[in-house]
């Protein structure tokens, strides 16, 4: 089959949305030609650079950007990159249209940005057309903005405002009337996809795991000497909800036990400042932002993974905490309320802070103390990795539903 991808952001070699595009494209050649559209100034040359240490017959990269704007959307905020991803959506149909009429492409598929409230022009092509995944339609639960500063609660606000907006731009309704399959990274999004005409709504996880990486995480053993390590991992922002499990980390009062916060962000001084009042600084430590590879190893000095995220459409590193047999204490919210299953780790429902508190507390109390229960959940996240978060997996899908889609009615 001939398949044409729009990966606006597309890069071999690295997490989040860049990595979703590449992988996904990648994974989909090993069945189907694919043709991909995305920009020449994020990574062409990291593509490129892959391409020839290993080459992909199957795998065609087409490069373009605004002709006016070109690359200088990265001087702006991110609101100029928003209206340079929607100005480029458009554009890629006019490209996607000349590829059309010469190649005659059997599906169409939207991959990244995964934000449901923005259009995808490629729906308009006369092919089975595929969105998603797409995220974007979670919140914070309203009692949890008593902790938000007043910053944090205008980013909310306009947040709202962006996706409300979103919802009745009539490119993005028609991108969901004309979607054979939208691919939900969560239940809020999904619900909001039905709302705005999708038919038919599939939910899993916007990431996966390539096999090398799956390899080396399995490798990893739990520790057996030392205290026992919580680790947290991502942008100190307030809506990651890293405040919640330091209260709950100071409430659990365990002995012999340390917590890691990996990253940095606007939160940071807030989050120290914090673990000094609840007396637990000596030990919390704030590791600041290393590198992927690096944080990756740090999973294997650690015995349990904290994600106590409010609204996050995705979760890498919920998986990649699974991958290497880390049991994951997470809110039952977002990517991870939909990756992580009671086998695994331990989900916590999210109705108000002090709430989450205490059962979070609970959960690390639990977790904590009792190395079987590690052990269990960490073989039982293993296994979930292997079978259905790799990026392996997610193309031998994705293929089949190609088929299904154009298969003589």
């Amino acid at each position: 089959m001939k398949v044409l991808i729009s990966a606006y952001s597309c890069e071999p070699g690295v997490g989040s949305e860049r990595g979703v595009g590449w992988n996904i494209a990648r994974e989909v050649s090993r069945y189907h030609e694919v043709w991909v559209l995305t920009r020449p100034d994020e990574s062409k040359e990291a593509i490129e650079s892959e391409l020839a240490r290993d080459p992909n017959p199957n795998l065609h990269f087409v490069y373009f950007t605004l002709p006016v704007w070109g690359g200088g959307w990265k001087l702006g905020s991110n609101g100029a990159m928003q209206i340079h991803y929607y100005l480029w959506q458009v554009q890629a149909y006019f490209v996607a249209r000349r590829l059309h009429s010469k190649i005659g492409f059997d599906v169409t598929h939207h991959v990244t940005f995964v934000k449901y409230s923005n259009p995808s022009f490629i729906a308009f092509l006369p092919v089975p057309f595929i969105w998603g995944p797409v995220g974007g339609g979670e919140s914070a639960p309203l009692p949890f903005w008593q902790d938000f500063s007043a910053r944090a609660r205008v980013y909310e606000i306009a947040r709202h405002i962006v996706r409300w907006i979103g919802e009745r731009d009539p490119f993005v309704y028609l991108t969901a009337q004309r979607s054979a399959l939208a691919r939900a990274t969560t239940e809020d999004t999904a619900r909001r996809l039905y709302r705005m005409g999708v038919k038919h709504v599939q939910i899993l996880p916007e990431s996966g795991l390539p096999e090398k990486e799956i390899e080396q995480l399995s490798s990893y053993e739990l520790p057996k000497d030392g205290p026992v390590c919580f680790i947290s991992m991502g942008r100190l922002l307030h809506w990651k909800g890293f405040h919640l499990a330091l209260r709950a980390f100071a409430a659990a009062n365990l002995h012999d036990v340390e917590y890691w916060i990996v990253g940095d962000g606007p939160e940071s001084q807030h989050l120290r400042t914090l673990a000094k009042d609840l007396k637990i600084d000596n030990k919390v430590k704030f590791l600041g932002r290393v590198p992927r590879h690096e944080l990756i190893k740090l999973l294997q000095d650690c015995h349990i993974h904290v994600h106590p995220s409010l609204h996050d459409s995705g979760g890498w590193v919920c998986m990649e905490a699974m991958a290497a047999g880390r049991p994951v204490i997470c809110l039952d919210l977002g990517g991870p309320g939909v990756q992580v299953t009671a086998e695994t780790g331990i989900k916590v429902a999210a109705h108000s802070p002090d709430q989450v508190v205490r059962d979070l507390s609970k959960a690390m109390r639990l977790l904590g103390s009792n190395s079987k229960i590690r052990y269990e959940m960490g073989n039982a996240g293993r296994t979930l990795v292997r079978q259905h978060y790799s990026w392996k997996a997610t193309g031998e899908k994705l293929s089949g539903i190609y088929e299904k889609l154009v298969e003589p009615k």
